[in-house]
């Protein structure tokens, strides 16, 4: 048995029957880490071997707390990860050490996981390419010149190159759906608030970005949303989940799916994206959901500008205490500042149109999931770039006026928090994964990740791995 081709629900399943060794998935993970980590740098400040495997020993030993018993699990360096190196990718916050978890970081550590270290992020999380002053770029597991994405492309980099069986990731704009969908495996943003945010960070301003999960399957991705999730009497709009792990395979013949395209050309598209999406759509027929290719639903331009407004007001209020120590400020990064300024000229006027147009946008959302199951989105606009290239400047001739506008398809779930799950949509004829996002009615995450698993079900499409050559 190669335990790193497993998925996490089959090397759990081995692990409670007493197959494996929490000690040997220590071994093989550390093992595979030593062996590609070198070439694609998704796994960052990795804790000694040797403490590792007598923490796995331990494990052996002891009853099982949870699912994620024994499981080494890398957390993404965004998150305050108690007793090991916390940098979000910043050279301010190189040596940070945390005294306590973040509120999902606890509850993975409270399931048993044993955390060896952290994934890459971009620095602080912005942009989603994944690539900071303190480890540098992680690279595409499926072509080591190209960006794997993010900001959880350390994350979706150690899942495809068999370096991790389930991750943590987060997402404000895409950060779990395009690193997912360009490294061919899964990614889900749940709904606002069923993750709920660190009880030490802000609890109502800003509520644009989740942490969620991330996995080979839909079902590894229920199981360990059923960790990270609840209600925290401390987390105003915190709330419960049904309960997803074992409850999502279903009858899936009848839905109704509606595809948005490229949002009527509002959103230019690499050659081969949109080709490469629509292809895959059959697999929906397969499985006996009808797919409705409709118009725009809401206007594009208010939909970006209201966005942009409210995540530039968010970095301010995140990276402001930053910003105004002189001796942190120059080693900002340059889109931080520009963010952060932007924030903080906003207008509380400005401010508030931008909240009226994301209400309005939701009440559109909740007409059409009268209507449809689900909407369906690529989960990016370009192929995986070159891996020393920031960020796209152009797509098909159109200049791109922000770091961030190459990602403008996936604001729609994002500005409302509605649950959304990006699935493997294939490969394109340059050989590199594309992948689609599935989005749901606010609440029915349940429902997304059903139709994610009779997806995962009918294409398996993370079983075709890469080789880690350039």
């Amino acid at each position: 048995m190669n335990l790193i081709d497993l998925d996490a629900t089959a090397l759990v399943a081995a692990m409670q029957r007493g197959e494996v060794t929490a000690e040997e998935a220590m071994t093989a993970c550390l093992d595979r880490i030593e062996a590609v980590n070198g070439a694609v740098n998704a796994v960052v400040a990795l804790r000694d071997r040797e403490e590792l495997l007598e923490e796995a020993r331990a494990a052996d030993r002891t009853e099982r707390r949870g699912w994620l018993h024994g499981v080494p699990l890398a957390v993404k360096d965004l998150a305050n990860t108690r007793g090991i190196r916390t940098t979000l990718g910043s050279p301010i916050l190189k040596d940070f050490v945390p005294k306590r978890d973040d509120l999902f970081v606890g509850r993975m550590r409270a399931a048993g996981a044993i955390f060896i270290g952290k994934t890459n992020a971009p620095e602080f999380g912005l942009g989603s390419h994944t690539v900071n002053p303190v480890y540098g770029a992680t690279c595409n597991p499926y072509d080591l010149t190209r960006s794997a994405g993010g900001s959880s492309g350390g994350a979706t980099a150690a899942l495809a190159a068999g370096m991790q069986w389930v991750c943590d990731g987060s997402d404000m704009m895409g950060s779990l759906r395009n690193p997912a969908g360009w490294c061919n495996v899964y990614g889900f943003r749940p709904s606002f608030g069923l993750v709920p945010g660190d009880v030490e960070r802000d609890l109502y301003l800003h509520p644009l970005a989740t942490s969620g999960p991330m996995g080979k399957s839909p079902e590894d991705m229920a199981a360990l949303l059923d960790i990270q999730s609840g209600a925290d009497p401390r987390v105003p709009l915190s709330h419960d989940g049904p309960g997803f792990a074992g409850r999502l395979k279903a009858d899936l013949s009848g839905k109704r799916v509606a595809w948005l395209g490229d949002w009527g050309g509002a959103w230019p598209m690499e050659e081969g994206v949109r080709e490469t999406c629509e292809a895959a759509l059959a697999t929906f027929a397969d499985l006996g959901v009808e797919v409705v290719e409709i118009a725009p639903p809401f206007d594009a331009a208010a939909m970006w500008q209201a966005w942009i407004d409210l995540r530039s007001f968010a970095v301010a209020g995140s990276t402001g205490p930053l910003y105004d120590n002189p001796a942190y400020r120059p080693q900002l990064r340059e889109d931080a500042v520009w963010e952060l300024e932007r924030g903080r000229a906003l207008t509380p006027v400005e401010i508030q149109r931008a909240s009226a147009t994301r209400s309005a946008w939701f009440r559109k959302a909740a007409e059409l999931f009268d209507q449809y199951d689900a909407l369906i989105a690529p989960t990016a606009q370009v192929w995986p770039f070159p891996v020393d290239q920031m960020h796209p400047k152009e797509i098909a001739g159109r200049a791109m006026d922000t770091y961030h506008r190459w990602m403008e398809c996936v604001i729609p779930a994002s500005l409302i928090g509605l649950p959304a799950a990006a699935v493997p949509a294939g490969f394109g004829p340059n050989g590199l994964p594309m992948g689609l996002q599935i989005i749901g009615r606010y609440r029915n995450d349940l429902g997304v990740l059903q139709l994610a698993q009779g997806w995962h079900e009918a294409t398996g499409w993370p079983a075709k791995r890469p080789a880690l050559r350039a």
